[in-house]
């Protein structure tokens, strides 16, 4: 099995797979997606026979994690076609996609998953339900009108400033961000209706023609760089743990470090010894924990996991990603 990554002229050639793997998206919408999503991703192939069997596309993103803005790669269009399933590709596209992102400095990826189980054994945890606003008529309290290319920035403006304030991790909203995010509603016959007070926008929310969607995708993510991850969040108070950190892909997390810091200076992180070690965390159970989905206590109960009680009190110094926002479809 050979994967490789696809050059800029390469990429429609897999439009015949995502078609078939994804039948349930329109024309339209697949029209948008090859002539705008893939401007800027990558894409990973499996090709045998002849043709592109599996494929996997990374697009990027701009993430705002805690004030700081690092760049992100969101997992879409992870396929193979039905005659060559039950090969490894898709485990082997996702190793290699990790492994490249580590290289590229991401500290954590995401996905939306088709199912989670099917990731869970890749160490992705489920961390978010999008949550995603619909606009209805009967609003008298605003003036909803539909947002056009020269709203974008003003949209940006407000939507960032309204992040900023009430979350934690969330794509970075900049005019392009809103420009590309109206083709691509527009693709399905949708858009994006502004609610506006005293002209300034106060409300966005989205309009489809056949209504909402029923059930709220899930996005689960996976840590990339232990280091980069571990810098990314802020404590409490004056914090020092030694522990180990396993992950059966990407070797270089295989580490045991040293973590320091205050609610001023944020974490800082060094390399331990394995002898001065209170405990060991697997990078899934590290997700789980990071993002606020289980605490230091609940992770232990995690197979490979095992915190002594010290550590177990300084890991609750640790304030968890846990208000997201991350809504995006690709």
């Amino acid at each position: 099995m050979e994967i490789q990554r696809l050059k800029q002229e390469e990429k429609e050639s897999t439009r015949e797979l995502y078609e078939e793997v994804f039948s349930e998206d329109s024309k339209g919408f697949v029209d948008y997606y090859y002539t705008e999503k893939t401007k800027d991703n990558m894409i990973y192939a499996v090709k045998e026979d002849g043709k592109i069997r599996g494929m996997l596309h990374l697009n990027p993103y701009v993430l705002c994690v805690n004030g700081s803005e690092r760049k992100s790669d969101y997992i879409v269009a992870v396929a193979t076609q039905e005659s060559y399933r039950r090969r490894g590709y898709m485990a082997a596209l996702l190793r290699h996609a990790l492994k490249c992102m580590y290289e590229a400095g991401r500290s954590f990826t995401f996905l939306m998953p088709a199912a989670e189980e099917i990731y869970l054994p890749h160490d992705f945890r489920t961390v978010y339900e999008q949550e995603k606003r619909y606009f209805e008529k009967g609003n008298d309290s605003l003036v909803f009108a539909r947002a056009r290319e020269e709203d974008c920035q003003a949209l940006a403006k407000a939507a960032g400033d309204y992040l900023s304030e009430n979350y934690q991790v969330f794509a970075k909203r900049d005019t392009a961000y809103y420009q590309r995010l109206l083709k691509e509603y527009d693709s399905d016959g949708g858009g994006l209706m502004l609610g506006k007070k005293d002209g300034k926008i106060t409300d966005c929310l989205i309009f489809m023609p056949d209504g909402s969607e029923k059930e709220k995708p899930k996005i689960m993510v996976r840590i990339v760089d232990v280091r980069r991850m571990l810098m990314s969040v802020r404590v409490k108070s004056l914090i020092a743990v030694c522990f180990h950190i396993t992950d059966p892909v990407i070797e270089e997390n295989n580490r045991c470090v040293v973590v320091m810091g205050t609610e001023f200076s944020g974490l800082m992180l060094m390399d331990g010894r394995l002898e001065n070690s209170e405990g060991t965390v697997t990078v899934a159970a590290l997700a789980s924990f990071l993002f606020g989905v289980k605490s230091a206590e609940e992770i232990c109960m995690e197979e490979g996991v095992f915190m002594s009680e010290r550590m177990l009190k300084e890991m609750d110094k640790i304030i968890p990603l846990s208000r997201i926002y991350l809504n995006e479809t690709v």
